[in-house]
């Protein structure tokens, strides 16, 4: 497995050009590119670790954000947020992800590392938020059908059916994350734990409590 940040820039270009001359199917397209792109983020945060500090654990998440000002037809950059807890603190990279572009985990994506030693940590905090843009879409569902129901006699109800459910969703099933606290601002913005169900979040936050509880 190559370990070199820049061997593995040179893979993900080869890849998208691959890609972009049809010479791969966007399935193997995607799960190779993800492969890589957690590949290229973990060799670059072995650049901070010290020597005798080993990676045990990780956590990938990628979060969409799509501007009032953007294309809906235009596909949205992303931020992604990777998590690396080693024997001594826990890393957070975050880098946004480009659709135009290869990922190159430098200053061309935004990339920042930040780190938080164990003893610093106080609290793991659940929190939770109720979402939003399921809200905002399924009230703009249920209106449509409800607007244009004498148009809409056979799949209007099920559109307002499906609006509400929508509303209810949001508001019943809210976002839920892990919020590192510290005793200090280290780092400014507190270091949170999104994708919960995930296997590899139920892994983090084992291990993560066992390390507060240890301090």
């Amino acid at each position: 497995m190559t370990t070199d940040p820049d061997a593995l820039r040179a893979e993900i270009r080869k890849l998208v050009l691959r890609h972009a001359r049809g010479d791969i199917r966007e399935k193997h397209f995607q799960v190779a590119l993800a492969e890589r792109t957690v590949e290229l983020y973990r060799a670059f945060v072995r650049g901070f670790v010290s020597n005798g500090e080993t990676i045990l654990h990780e956590h990938h998440v990628v979060f969409s954000h799509t501007k009032l000002t953007q294309s809906m037809l235009k596909e949205p950059e992303q931020q992604a947020v990777s998590l690396f807890a080693t024997d001594r603190r826990i890393f957070r990279l975050r880098s946004t992800l480009m659709p135009e572009r290869p990922v190159t985990c430098d200053e061309q994506d935004n990339t920042v590392v930040d780190a938080v030693p164990y003893e610093s940590i106080q609290s793991l905090h659940v929190r939770r938020q109720i979402r939003p843009g399921e809200i905002g879409a399924g009230f703009v569902i249920l209106c449509v059908a409800f607007l244009f129901r004498s148009w809409l006699s056979i799949t209007g109800p099920l559109l307002m059916l499906l609006g509400a459910l929508g509303i209810l969703h949001g508001l019943l099933l809210p976002t839920r994350w892990i919020e590192i606290r510290t005793g200090e601002p280290v780092p400014a913005e507190p270091v949170r734990i999104h994708g919960l169900r995930k296997k590899s979040a139920r892994r983090l936050l084992k291990f993560l409590r066992g390390k507060v509880l240890v301090t």
